[in-house]
């Protein structure tokens, strides 16, 4: 016979929810606890109710709870009584653990029944419901219980009547004078979206939500990293990111939607899948004609629409429309708004909606829309609709028009992401329109609007759509082209291939503009055109070059007066002449500069110079002083709309290494999470300094995370951000080959066309070198082969000297790039010959400009130097003060290195003053004084906020590390240390 196969359903993974699933736990355990709870779970359709409940439910069955579940199910005007219960008891009674508990209440045998004259009466109901209660607290005391109902807005209205019986007089009700006993948790669920005004439900709710011991918890939509990471663990092959970010944006945290838009990627194109549209247009038809009617024309619309224009629109009499908008606001499809508004309450449901319009119906509307906002003027905020409303009714005139005017629009309110999309859209419409209908005037013709469109995507961060942007406006050049015109186009796309490393080409293109336009007379053209040659120039090494031009062209510029040019070009000197951006004479130049830019207008200038101020004062070893200067080029950013553009987001990445650097790591990664959520593409610049953060603190998971930095097309700062976090890894896993070859891969990457290497390489090639070291020190202890990792080590260190005394402008770097160099070259000696106290002395003293984690890094190395050395007194100093730090940071790998050498090594014995070392952790030491006053694992779990199961961890840490075999002998041995102290006793 052939063999029937069965295959297991899929189920979608778990992401998120964790406060609510944290919340829910703690009902679970209060339950066990013998105290009763319930709990009113809402949330929309496909949000998640029934995930949710499933993994609390699994918890709960693993935890030794009784799981029981009832459904309601949607049976119309025909709803079976005591549905969800009878569900229950029908599980209860196939089960023979539960005969005997059955049989002492018989009355529950009647729901099996299916409602038999008994229970009609309202005896025979009070009899039922005590029973039923009764029933529920005999099985609590078997084993702790969790009753899970699901779909309450479908419950029929016995069921509705049982659940409000057992919720306030039955299995909650508390004794006289104590707390309830029943060792029981009722959790169930509802959708709030399905509750319109009369919905039978409604009441109840809002009497159960009353009682003492019943809360509500709403699920409301994931956040989007949440249905980001939902979207990639459902697929196993890799998705483009645009893929991921438009199933994300429409589902709008829906896990349901998520999962359907998934499964259509490679079926639909666009709209909204089949299998979903029909789930959302059930609701729809449900509603009265002239309600359909006031929908699909708000679908046309968009999300949003204003009373007065879907009046005006819909042709409906006002009293109609206020029906028709009443019964859609009842059903949940439409929620009301500031300004006499009206929104989908799914973005979804408006496209299915508007995709079920016919085409002819749909152009009509659309051109309704167009006709009445263009009746009201042509107010610059309206252009944007107008454009849209005009182009699906195929008045592409109209449309062009539109969205120039909405491209002016963006680009006043620092909008550059809007403003691109708009003269992409003009850009797209330009060939089919009539030339004679075109809008005309001062650069309004092709290369003029495709330079602009340059900018905007510049500006909005989008650098790689900038360069094929500006080839396109250079490729459109044609022979009656005005030379100024094409030398703009060429040191525009000069600026946009620097912006992603493209030198040799940006240097090429530059030298073209410049050459196309003569000196004299002098132009505001030729010397933009210089200003940007001199960047190309001293980023291809011709500091020559770059100086002769810049002094020429500013004399120019002030001459013209044209100040933001020489604003630039005064940045570019301070970075040339002298000691730099890092000198006093440097820096006054940028604060010149960043004057003259803000008295012309020129946000992108003025935060260049902010930012070179900002890195002046880092690369000088100045953090604080960085840190002014950051938040001003922000806040700047911030008011002209260009958060995303270059310099804001090498800002944002500074601010947060700076941060970093300084120790205050918690606000570092409270700033990254806003970065996050503010510029969510801004990848390595809003996370990077935070994945730090959590390596050290022992958070291995921060690997995938930098790993998805490296997916999708190349960039720079990702690339750097991924290749630190994944060497640091690597080290602490302590792979020492992973570790190199991330560091000979990364500073691969990173190397421009011209040869000139990152200036983070010295760091990576210190991170490599202290694995190699490591792995070298243990051969030699062995009596391995260590002499195998020599080459390896010569060649880091060798990295690391390039990079430090020869950066990109051919100088040493500053203070940082030094440090990281004594330490490369510490680990360079302990690959060697092993440690070496005076090589890490010198790395401690070299990172005391305020670089908190990695003086504290070299400062352990430091201490296992001395203590080789047989100078114990000085390392135990050394290691107190670095166990403080580490305990501080919160760096747990590390702080577990230092008490680990601190046993080895006998510190605690060695520390003067009669100062003791602790080997204990700082939460140890909570867990080791509660100890001290006999409290139980699950007292102390409760005094700390941790689980029992974590303070039984920690007092087995506790027991291992002080070498004691019970808690009583931890404790004595603990006094006798000094590590606790005797509280004092009080009398009475």
């Amino acid at each position: 016979m052939p063999q029937t196969v069965f295959t297991t359903p899929f189920t979608p993974p778990f992401i998120g929810r964790d406060d609510e699933i944290a919340r829910l736990a703690g009902m679970l355990e209060r339950a066990r606890g013998g105290e009763a709870r319930a709990v009113l779970l809402a949330g929309d359709a496909g949000v998640g109710k029934t995930r949710v409940l499933d993994e609390v439910a699994g918890r709960a069955a693993r935890a030794g709870m009784t799981v029981l579940t009832g459904h309601c199910v949607d049976l119309g005007d025909v709803g079976l009584p005591y549905l969800p219960f009878t569900e229950v008891l029908g599980v209860l009674s196939a089960d023979e653990r539960f005969a005997e508990a059955l049989a002492a209440h018989p009355v529950v045998d009647r729901l099996l029944g299916a409602g038999t004259d008994a229970v009609r009466d309202v005896g025979g109901r009070l009899r039922l419901f005590e029973g039923m209660a009764g029933l529920l607290a005999d099985l609590s005391e078997i084993a702790p219980l969790l009753l899970v109902l699901e779909d309450l807005h479908w419950a029929d209205q016995s069921s509705r009547d049982l659940l409000r019986f057992l919720l306030s007089r039955g299995i909650l009700q508390r004794p006289a004078g104590g707390a309830p006993t029943h060792r029981l948790a009722v959790f169930a669920s509802y959708r709030a979206d399905d509750l319109h005004r009369r919905h039978p439900l409604r009441p109840l709710l809002a009497e159960l939500v009353r009682l003492p011991a019943v809360e509500r918890l709403e699920l409301r939509p994931m956040a989007d990293a949440e249905v980001t990471r939902l979207v990639r663990a459902l697929q196993d092959r890799p998705l483009p990111e645009a893929t991921v970010r438009g199933i994300v944006e429409r589902a709008e945290g829906n896990a349901f939607y998520a999962e359907e838009l998934l499964a259509a990627t490679d079926t639909e194109a666009g709209g909204v899948p089949s299998g979903l549209a029909d789930v959302l247009l059930i609701r729809i038809e449900q509603l009265s004609d002239t309600a359909q009617q006031v929908l699909r024309t708000a679908a046309v619309a968009g999300r949003r629409v204003e009373h007065d224009l879907l009046r005006d629109a819909v042709g409906l009499p006002e009293d109609a429309l206020e029906a028709a908008l009443r019964e859609a606001i009842g059903r949940q499809l439409l929620m009301p708004g500031d300004a006499d508004t009206y929104a989908f309450r799914h973005a979804l449901a408006r496209e299915a909606v508007y995709a079920d319009l016919l085409p002819g119906e749909r152009s009509r509307l659309h051109g309704s829309f167009a006709r009445l906002l263009t009746g009201r003027g042509h107010r610059a905020e309206s252009a944007a609709e107008r454009a849209h409303h005009y182009r699906e009714s195929h008045d592409l005139a109209e449309a062009l028009a539109a969205s120039l005017e909405a491209a002016g629009h963006a680009d006043r309110v620092g909008a550059p992401a809007e403003e691109l999309r708009h003269l992409e859209t003009a850009l797209d419409l330009w060939e089919s329109v009539d030339p004679a209908a075109r809008p005309s005037g001062d650069g309004v013709d092709r290369v003029t609007l495709t330079l602009r469109a340059s900018a905007a995507a510049a500006h909005a961060g989008e650098s790689h759509r900038a360069v094929s942007l500006t080839r396109a406006a250079l490729a459109s050049i044609g022979q009656d082209t005005d030379s100024e015109l094409a030398a703009r186009v060429r040191y525009t796309l000069a600026g946009n291939l620097m912006s992603v490393d493209s030198l040799t080409a940006a240097f090429a293109y530059s030298s073209e503009a410049l050459a196309m336009i003569p000196a004299e007379p002098p132009t505001r053209t030729w010397v933009w055109a210089a200003a940007t040659h001199v960047m190309t120039a001293r980023h291809m090494g011709e500091n020559e070059t770059a100086l002769r031009v810049a002094r020429e062209a500013l004399r120019v510029a002030e001459q013209l007066r044209v100040t933001d040019a020489q604003a630039d070009l005064l940045i570019s000197l301070a970075v040339l002449e002298g000691g730099g951006r890092r000198t006093a004479e440097g820096r006054a130049r940028l604060e010149q500069a960043r004057e003259l830019a803000r008295r012309a207008g020129n946000a992108p200038v003025e935060m260049r110079a902010l930012f070179n101020l900002a890195v002046g004062c880092f690369e000088s070893g100045d953090l604080e002083g960085c840190l002014p200067w950051v938040t001003e080029g922000l806040d700047r950013a911030r008011r002209a709309g260009l958060l995303s553009s270059p310099y804001p987001l090498e800002m944002r990445y500074l601010h947060l290494l700076v941060l970093y650097t300084l120790g205050r790591w918690d606000e570092c990664v409270r700033a990254a999470a806003a970065d996050t959520a503010v510029l969510p593409s801004a990848g390595g610049y809003a996370m990077g300094p935070a994945l730090y953060v959590a390596l050290a603190r022992g958070d291995l998971g921060a690997v995938e995370r930098a790993r998805v930095l490296l997916e999708g097309p190349f960039d720079w700062m990702a690339t750097l951000v991924a290749g630190i976090a994944l060497t640091e890894a690597a080290v602490l896993r302590g792979e020492p080959e992973a570790a190199v070859e991330r560091t000979r891969a990364t500073v691969g990457a990173l190397t421009d066309d011209v040869g000139n290497r990152p200036y983070a390489s010295v760091r990576l090639a210190a991170l490599a070198l202290s694995a190699v070291a490591d792995a070298a020190v243990e051969l030699r202890s062995s009596g391995g082969d260590w002499h195998r990792w020599k080459d390896t080590a010569d060649e880091l260190v060798e990295l690391a000297r390039q990079s430090a005394l020869h950066g990109e402008d051919g100088t040493a770097q500053g203070p940082e790039g030094l440090a990281w160099l004594a330490r490369a070259e510490a680990e360079w000696v302990r690959a060697l010959s092993g440690p070496d106290a005076a090589a890490w002395e010198e790395a401690v003293t070299a990172f005391g400009f305020g670089d908190v984690y990695e003086r504290l890094r070299c400062q352990v190395r430091f201490a296992e130097a001395l203590l080789t050395a047989e100078r114990r007194e000085e390392a135990a100093v050394q290691a107190r003060e670095a166990r403080a730090v580490a305990g501080r940071l919160g760096a747990a790998p590390l702080l577990e290195r230092i008490d680990d050498l601190i046993r080895r090594g006998r510190l605690a014995d060695a520390a003067s003053d009669g100062e003791r070392l602790s080997p204990l952790t700082a939460r140890e030491q909570d867990v080791l004084r509660l100890l001290a006053r006999g409290r139980s694992n699950r007292q102390i779990g409760e005094e700390l906020f941790i689980t029992g199961k974590t303070a039984s961890v920690h007092v087995s840490n506790i027991l291992a590390k002080l070498g004691a075999s019970s808690r009583t002998e931890a404790v004595a041995i603990a006094y006798r240390q000094g590590l606790i102290a005797p509280e004092p006793t009080t009398s009475g």
